[in-house]
């Protein structure tokens, strides 16, 4: 069915098919045409006129909007002129259509692709500018950090848009410096922000540098925080390849974007091999850590996730989420304990899970410390153990313990029930089918109880922000990458071993502090940092590795592989089971049995 747009493209094209024709004769002749190729170019149109209809239609000249006419466009139009201008030739010579100049039948094509191409681009140039010029829609002015093809796909969709309109860009690169993008001036090198904001009087600026290293990433918002300008950027590269850029998702610069974390990179297939229609369970699964594992896992297409949390509203959370983004996944939900052995044997007995993540802990330091020391010995060490052997005895595939950098020579209770935790998978790992892996990793960026929500708050309420220590270091990776290393360590575990991630380099809080601050549009006189001691069971560095262990490498750049020197005797681990069947009350012997059970738990060294 012709729609009335279809239609009158449809007509156009043929009058440039005519027109086009008639121009090459005119050309060839120098607009005095004799009769006799006058009345054969004139017949000839019969038969042109059908042959190139047919082919504008097979060629799909007619399916894409000329208000957003593209180079894809203009191949379908070359492919169907070329497919004509060889059509014609077979029919003058094999045929006899004629006479026809052959110097008609050159230009006959590339005349028709300029009208054809050209009406298309000017129409286009025409829409937007009536749609999106100067004089429809401004907002606010920026300037432009990069000048690549990124800063380039930015341009375009800017034009689309009220929200704002780029005034000039700012490179590094030498080569660019001094020339013009879709019309505006590129200057550099990036410390010229603060003078070219000026010269335009521009408060904001867009980084369009998503293939940027960090460290250049962290100096141009550096430099735009010392200007006085609101920082933000463009998704990210993944998103400019799957075509998902637009001016709505320009944001606010977050501490995620600058931390100088690199991109992680994944065995794809692999693991769709080892998640594709198994059923996976993952303990905890409405924490940070947790929530992000399950929607990891789901890009793979389990046959379902079977979900377990002892928060009922974190579960309805991340239960939520996934129906949002992978509907397709079936899911369980189960309400439990990790402590109630009779409950996660149900849970595993009804599942048959063939994988189990288990990131159900209690994993703040000073609440851990005292009055609740007790319970995070029976979570972290008991649960885990609980779950370990109920998944045995199921018959689980592979079982995966997330564990931290503070179970490395612990100076806290949290650290040290997750390093027994540690050492009672080991056991139960060296008895039985089920490869049992741990992977230990630094703090997560925004995680549940982590120190960059506190400060947002903090510097919400005008501050001050509070840091524990001056020279207090800690490592940071984000959500999505400590879930997808995990994933990995995984894939390459055969049982046994404990996976340390690759954490990159420390980071001062301080520091983290004055970037947030900074980010935020105040500067530190605005919004003061106070320091308020260290808290119980705190250290002002976290180690990855124990004194005692060495580490292998693994084919993944960003995983490393611990040995543990001491193995647990069946003794030492009656001892422990029986301990945590007990009824412990105070802090003081909880911490004297940890201390006999972990024997690099040393509390003085906190400090």
């Amino acid at each position: 069915m012709f729609n009335p747009r279809t239609l009158a493209a449809f007509i156009h094209d043929l009058v440039a098919v005519v027109l086009a024709w008639g121009m090459a004769f005119a050309f060839r002749f120098n607009f005095d045409i004799p009769t006799e190729f006058l009345s054969s170019g004139l017949k000839s149109t019969l038969w042109i006129f059908p042959l190139f209809g047919g082919l504008f239609f097979a060629f799909g000249l007619y399916r894409g909007l000329w208000r957003f006419a593209s180079l894809s466009d203009m191949q379908h139009i070359l492919a169907a002129v070329c497919a004509g201008a060889l059509l014609v030739v077979l029919a003058v010579v094999f045929l006899g259509f004629g006479p026809i100049p052959r110097s008609v039948l050159v230009m006959h094509p590339l005349l028709l692709a300029v009208l054809m191409g050209g009406s298309r681009f000017a129409y286009r140039s025409w829409k937007e500018h009536r749609l999106y010029g100067p004089a429809r829609m401004r907002g606010q002015p920026v300037l432009i950090l990069g000048a690549g093809e990124a800063a380039d796909s930015l341009l375009r969709e800017m034009q689309r848009s009220g929200l704002w309109y780029a005034v000039a860009l700012i490179d590094d690169n030498p080569s660019k410096q001094g020339r013009r993008l879709r019309g505006l001036p590129v200057y550099g090198p990036l410390d010229m922000i603060a003078q070219v904001a000026e010269s335009y009087d521009v408060k904001h600026v867009v980084m369009a540098m998503p293939s940027a290293r960090p460290a250049v990433r962290r100096a141009a918002a550096e430099l735009a925080a010392a200007a006085g300008l609101s920082i933000m950027t463009m998704p990210s590269y993944d998103d400019l390849l799957a075509g998902r850029l637009s001016v709505t998702n320009i944001r606010r610069v977050e501490l995620e974007d600058l931390l100088g974390r690199e991109q992680v990179f994944l065995d794809d297939d692999s693991l769709r091999a080892m998640l594709a229609d198994k059923v996976v369970l993952v303990t905890g699964a409405g924490g940070s850590i947790g929530s992000e594992l399950c929607k990891q896992i789901a890009r793979f297409k389990p046959r379902h996730l079977v979900l377990v949390d002892s928060s009922e509203f974190a579960l309805y959370q991340i239960d939520e989420v996934l129906q949002q983004v992978f509907p397709s996944v079936r899911r369980h939900c189960w309400a439990a304990d990790v402590r109630d052995a009779s409950r996660v044997a149900e849970i595993m007995a009804a599942e048959r899970p063939a994988m189990v993540f288990h990131a159900a802990a209690y994993k703040h330091v000073p609440l851990m410390e005292d009055v609740n020391a007790w319970q995070a010995v029976r979570t972290n060490a008991l649960g885990t153990y609980t779950v370990a052997k109920a998944a045995v005895a199921a018959g689980v595939e592979r079982f995966v313990l997330i564990s931290t950098d503070k179970a490395v020579n612990p100076t806290n209770v949290m650290g040290a029930t997750k390093r027994l935790a540690e050492r009672l998978c080991q056991t139960v790992n060296a008895e039985q089918r089920t490869k049992i892996v741990t992977v230990r990793f630094g703090n997560v960026l925004g995680s549940n109880g982590s120190v960059i929500p506190k400060f947002r708050e903090q510097i919400a309420r005008g501050g001050p922000v509070t840091v524990t220590h001056p020279d207090i270091v800690r490592y940071f990776m984000t959500i999505p990458e400590a879930a997808q290393l995990v994933l990995q360590a995984v894939l390459m575990g055969r049982g046994g071993e404990i996976f340390v991630l690759d954490m990159g380099e420390p980071v001062r809080i301080v520091d983290l502090a004055r970037d947030m601050i900074r980010l935020s549009g105040f500067s530190e006189d605005e919004i003061r940092i106070e320091f308020s001691g260290l808290r119980p069971g705190e250290k002002l560095y976290e180690e990855l590795l124990a004194d005692d262990e060495t580490t292998l490498p693994t084919p993944h750049p960003k995983l490393r592989i611990a040995r543990l020197a001491d193995a647990m005797t069946d003794e030492e681990r009656g001892d422990i089971l029986a301990w945590l069947q007990a009824a412990v009350r105070f802090e003081t012997d909880v911490k004297a049995a940890l201390s006999r059970h972990v024997p690099e738990y040393n509390p003085s060294r906190a400090f």
